[in-house]
């Protein structure tokens, strides 16, 4: 068997509902709580943000390493994600999109990256997981750093 990695998140909360819940783990502390549009109070962070998050951070890590490994030149990746929560039959994650923007150095790389920036969706651990449930799409950006003289 490979390495196994494991992650600890720990949270306490108190029983009031319109209460706010603390979430801890090596590398943050989070207020948590039920989002206003769901009833709740609306403070802090929720789990439909923090699922978001996984996705985005996971994706835009996997996508500089691959660009990393790839020897390609850039500038700057900045990235919008967006998720859909339907409610048609209960709620229900339906979907996330990443709008990432990758600023290169250089025109002649442009088509690999764009190339590489589809495939980092599939490569991600979080959108592996999620696959068959929540539908991820990636549309891509990329643009050359232009310079003045």
């Amino acid at each position: 068997m490979g390495t196994v990695l494991t992650y600890n998140v720990a949270t306490t909360w108190d029983s009031d509902p319109d209460s706010i819940g603390t979430m801890v783990s090596s590398g943050f502390t989070l207020d948590i709580s039920s989002p206003a549009g769901l009833g709740g109070p609306g403070v802090g962070t929720n789990p439909e943000e923090l699922l978001l998050a996984a996705a985005a951070g996971c994706y835009l890590i996997t996508l500089r390493t691959i660009l990393h490994n790839r020897g390609i030149q850039y500038t700057q990746i900045e990235m919008s994600s967006r998720g859909f929560v339907e409610s048609d039959h209960g709620l229900r994650f339906d979907r996330i999109e990443h709008h990432p923007l990758i600023v290169l150095e250089s025109v002649e790389e442009e088509a690999q990256v764009k190339k590489y920036a589809m495939h980092a969706v599939h490569a991600c651990m979080v959108s592996t997981a999620i696959r068959g449930n929540v539908a991820v799409t990636v549309e891509p950006q990329v643009k050359v750093q232009t310079t003045t003289a």
